[in-house]
């Protein structure tokens, strides 16, 4: 090779070398449909993942977040602004997934998901997504019975539940079908309350103070944690315990709270990020359902009720808040 080829090499490798410092690490943008005093923690886990499976921030990643205000308007703005920068990859949780998925069709988006991803458009299916989104549903059908079974545990004479559902939500069909089974066998009679299409969480529970009830589940969703505080304050007020989904429900003053725990689901996000950092497409990685669950007791509420917890609960409780 003469003298003038090889500067002529050098100065190509140079080129390309400047080029790719000046574009830095492929992007990795949290996306997040409330402000991050209620996702901030999630937003970490993922963080603390990257680093479990080896990614190294600033270097093989660059992690970035985006923060909403809790309505859909602001999150269809939010969700414009991300897209428009095309990052390499967008994670997000709660209702930003189908919203997401209709903004963009081509960047890779990795979810968490209450409800149903099939149902909601996002993927074909959960073995074999499909197309540029996949990740983890926190919807397991199997745990709507157990939390009926644990209202009855707690209430053994209880005759009648109010469940308050999501018709909007996907997947709420499916749960309602099973929270129906579980109820026939347990001998118990359900009210289903609808929450959305103009009916807030206000509405519901006035509704169903004019019910004989003897306690509440609430099906999980984004809506029903950012109302926690204001139900329990309600179920304070009527006597009457709840249960739901999310570990944040019993730790914002409900009785009890029996599902994924999201923590550890935030975590395993990064499993498919670092996956599609590598190479891999997102129509080619199943989606999950959660690994654990997490079964919360707030004692502290029980005894406000004048509802003593049994021992067979007490001692499956990964928490109880005292």
């Amino acid at each position: 090779m003469t003298p003038f080829l090889k500067l002529a090499l050098c100065a190509a490798l140079a080129i390309v070398a400047a080029a790719a410092g000046a574009q830095g690490p492929p992007r990795v943008v949290w996306v997040s449909p409330v402000p991050i005093d209620q996702g901030g923690l999630f937003f970490e886990e993922l963080r603390r993942g990257l680093r479990d499976v080896g990614q190294v921030e600033g270097r093989s990643f660059q992690l970035e977040s985006s923060w909403g205000d809790g309505t859909q308007e602001g999150a269809a703005k939010l969700l414009a602004k991300v897209v428009a920068t095309a990052p390499a990859i967008i994670v997000t949780q709660g209702t930003m997934g189908p919203l997401l998925s209709k903004t963009t069709a081509t960047i890779p988006i990795v979810f968490g998901y209450s409800g149903d991803p099939v149902e909601a458009g996002m993927v074909d299916s959960l073995p074999r997504p499909g197309r540029n989104a996949t990740g983890i549903s926190y919807m397991t059908l199997e745990l709507v019975g157990k939390r009926m079974e644990m209202l009855k545990e707690l209430l053994p004479k209880a005759k009648r539940i109010a469940v308050v559902a999501s018709p909007g939500h996907p997947g709420d069909s499916a749960e309602r079908r099973v929270s129906q089974i579980a109820a026939t066998k347990l001998g118990i009679a359900i009210d289903y309350f609808e929450l959305g299409r103009g009916k807030g969480v206000p509405d519901v529970l006035a509704a169903i103070d004019h019910a004989r009830s003897d306690a509440v589940m609430f099906f999980p969703t984004q809506t029903v944690i950012a109302n926690r505080a204001a139900i329990a304050e309600w179920s304070l007020k009527r006597r009457l315990p709840t249960i739901s989904g999310w570990a944040q429900f019993a730790d914002g003053g409900n009785v009890l709270s029996y599902g994924p725990n999201l923590a550890d689901a935030s975590r395993r996000l990064a499993f498919y990020v670092d996956r599609i950092l590598k190479g891999a497409k997102p129509a080619d990685l199943p989606v999950e359902l959660p690994a654990r669950v997490e079964l919360v007791v707030n004692q502290k509420t029980a005894r406000a009720l004048g509802v003593s917890v049994p021992q067979s609960v007490l001692v499956r409780a990964d928490r109880v808040i005292e």
